[in-house]
């Protein structure tokens, strides 16, 4: 068994390598053309409406398919489900970017296209999230996460400001034609050059139905004592961020000023924050038990939130900002590592499916209640109210027996 396992890791920098730079070429591409795509509606239409609809047409498709898509990282090979759902969204890209070059470029064809980045999205997340244990031994898993999120920050810093500049000479279809070639660079690296095994269940016969397979992760959730006050702890987290995630600029607008300068210092306060939170998570590790570590961030987490409805001079809210960013990647890390060391391989994608479930749900409902409070009290107090009840929330989470337990180091041989 041990040199089965020194056999699938020989090789791992460098397929880690390849996977991650492919990943990232991708989510570039794919960045631009969604900053490009809302900035287009946004000056095109300037309706609040149809922002909505763009927000909702991007998250419904990946919410309802998420249980399916990780039966399916499951049940077949997780490099090839990659490689189909970057196809996808590069074939639909493509066909989006020849109709606009042919004069027919209706904002409906957008919210098509964006529901059809969610549906990839939707496959590929808990494919990605379910893949890197195969690729990576399990005593380093903490600190490719932790470099993988430090990328993605990157990207997600400078995916607008790249955008922007292309906007103001370059047009949207052009913009579309990156993210096919981006797509293309990462398919045609993962087919030629990343040779990953399948895991042991895409290689057997499946005799179990797909409604069957979902049945037995939930069987699986149910059974792990851990997972199921890891997931109602990730349903109450996620509510309670709504606030901190979507209302802060309108907040920044009705207290600070309504300049554009004010809105892009924060989203950049926040960027930079989470690269340099990737990288102290990649470089440190975190504490031995995993869940030290996501008390401590989701604790930091929390008092940014109610320091961000207090503090009155703008540059100290920045400040809070970029703290926020920095605790993100250390709570981040060591969840997605909790959940790929602790969980069966031949579960790891529908457990992946479910965590997407919640993350990409909770928050939207979170909107439900306090979007509407908004206007009817000031943001300032629901980021305190939001805020001490997220510290509250993180004391529970670092005194639970079941998840301390868990969180425990895996004991393992180090990889070469």
């Amino acid at each position: 068994m041990n040199s089965v396992n020194e056999n699938r890791f020989e090789h791992w920098k460098k397929n880690i390598i390849l996977f991650l730079s492919s990943q990232s070429i991708s989510l570039f591409g794919s960045a631009l053309v969604q900053y490009a795509m809302m900035w287009h509606i946004t000056l095109s239409t300037e309706s609040g409406m149809m922002m909505t609809l763009f927000i909702i047409c991007g998250f419904i498709p990946t919410f309802i398919l998420s249980p399916f898509a990780g039966v399916w990282a499951d049940r077949y090979n997780r490099k090839i489900l990659i490689i189909l759902a970057d196809g996808l969204i590069a074939t639909a890209t493509l066909i989006l970017a020849i109709v606009f070059m042919l004069g027919y470029d209706a904002v409906w064809l957008l919210f098509l296209m964006a529901a059809i980045r969610a549906i990839g999205a939707g496959i590929q997340t808990p494919a990605v999230g379910a893949i890197l244990p195969q690729i990576v031994p399990k005593d380093k898993l903490t600190k490719v996460n932790g470099v993988n999120g430090s990328l993605q920050a990157v990207i997600m810093f400078v995916a607008p400001i790249v955008s922007a500049g292309l906007l103001s000479f370059a047009t949207l279809e052009a913009i579309f034609f990156i993210d096919v070639i981006t797509a293309a660079i990462a398919i045609v690296t993962l087919l030629g050059f990343l040779k990953i095994a399948a895991h042991q269940k895409a290689e057997n016969q499946q005799a179990v139905s797909y409604i069957n397979d979902f049945k037995q992760g939930v069987t699986y959730i149910k059974n792990h004592q851990f997972l199921k006050q890891l997931f109602l702890f990730f349903g109450v987290f996620f509510v309670l961020m709504a606030p901190a995630a979507f209302l802060t600029p309108l907040q920044v607008a009705r207290s600070f000023g309504d300049d554009v300068w004010r809105l892009t210092a924060i989203e950049i306060a926040f960027s930079v924050g989470m690269m340099v939170g990737g990288g102290v998570i990649a470089s440190w590790g975190g504490f031995k038990n995993k869940i030290h570590t996501m008390t401590l961030a989701s604790l930091l987490m929390g008092v940014c939130t109610l320091a961000l409805g207090v503090v009155p001079v703008f540059w100290i809210y920045l400040l809070f900002m970029a703290v926020f960013g920095i605790a993100m990647p250390v709570f981040n890390t060591p969840t997605t590592v909790l959940l790929q060391e602790k969980v069966d391989e031949s579960y790891l994608g529908r457990i992946f499916g479910v965590f997407g479930m919640i993350s990409t749900s909770m928050m939207p409902i979170g909107m439900l209640i306090f979007g509407p409070l908004a206007d009817i009290v000031k943001v300032e107090w629901l980021l305190v109210g939001t805020g001490v009840l997220i510290l509250i929330l993180s004391l529970f989470l670092g005194g639970n027996k079941a998840l301390l337990e868990t969180g425990k180091p895996v004991v393992e041989e180090p990889a070469k």
